[in-house]
């Protein structure tokens, strides 16, 4: 979150703070990391937003990185604490992206939404679209490959 334009200027690489559409061999695409969308996860809206404030960001800024670092796995470490659900579906009146999803299509038509902020791998039809959290490389070693004509959901085997 706080990378600004380190990728895009060292490296060259396009960052996206938030999901983009785009349309792949005639197939329609949201594409997003997925955190903050939809109803709910409102520890990570509220987080976010101190995080993305310009304030915060220098006065944080400020402060001697090992307190800094100190301060972040603290509040990381008490995150994945509270986020013990992490690997198990919900239910689909539970799961956020399932919900942004279904308010999304029942404005505009899509093929496919690709997300990763949910770490579980997930491929799901929701109407005439399949919704894809991709996962993690920690534990599950998901990930997709769309070939032009097919999205397939894959495990990392090495």
């Amino acid at each position: 979150m706080w990378m600004f334009d380190y990728l895009p200027t060292e490296l060259g690489i396009e960052l996206f703070r938030e999901p983009v559409t785009v349309n792949y061999s005639g197939k329609k695409f949201m594409i997003g990391h997925g955190d903050g969308l939809g109803p709910g996860d409102h520890g990570y809206k509220m987080i976010k937003k101190i995080f993305r404030n310009r304030v915060c960001q220098w006065m944080f800024a400020r402060l001697h990185p090992n307190f800094g670092i100190g301060i972040a796995n603290y509040f990381s470490k008490s995150s994945r604490k509270k986020t013990k659900h992490e690997d198990q579906y919900l239910g689909d009146e539970k799961e956020y992206l399932v919900n942004y999803c279904k308010e999304i299509l029942q404005r505009e038509e899509y093929d496919y939404f690709v997300f990763g902020h949910r770490h579980l791998p997930i491929d799901m039809k929701i109407g005439n679209a399949r919704y894809i959290n991709l996962g993690d490389w920690i534990k599950f070693y998901t990930y997709a490959e769309f070939d032009g004509t097919t999205m397939t959901f894959k495990t990392f085997e090495g």
